[in-house]
């Protein structure tokens, strides 16, 4: 089992990973952050509305699922979101440089960590 701590620095031993955070999707706020290059404030706001929105229109469409992952491809960033398992109401946001990242790899050390994270 890792706290919010030891699952961030899990995370940023990735090769490209740029930054990392948990976040409380009923809130918008952080509960912690790793790295550079993203302001996190803004991007917890933004991305709790991402999940809000397609919680939203599954429950519109009828699926009955639930979320595993969301990926956002930019042009020189792979974004990860991943609702936690372990805990409603919380996502894991992952920031990674596109050029010097494995995204198969990313998305199964993001998995991994989910897995083990305690609050």
């Amino acid at each position: 089992m890792a706290n919010i701590k030891t699952t961030l620095d899990e995370l940023m031993t990735i090769d490209g990973a740029m930054c990392a955070s948990i976040v409380d999707s009923s809130s918008g706020m952080i509960l912690g952050a790793i790295g550079s290059g993203v302001d996190m404030e803004v991007a917890a706001a933004g991305n709790t509305e991402v999940v809000r929105a397609k919680n939203k229109t599954m429950r519109a469409l009828g699926l009955n699922d639930v979320i595993e992952d969301i990926l956002i491809t930019l042009g020189k960033h792979y974004h990860i979101i991943r609702p936690s398992s372990r805990k409603e109401g919380v996502f894991i946001y992952f920031v990674l440089d596109k050029q010097r990242s494995n995204l198969a790899m990313a998305r199964r050390k993001t998995q991994d960590v989910d897995k083990e994270l305690t609050f």
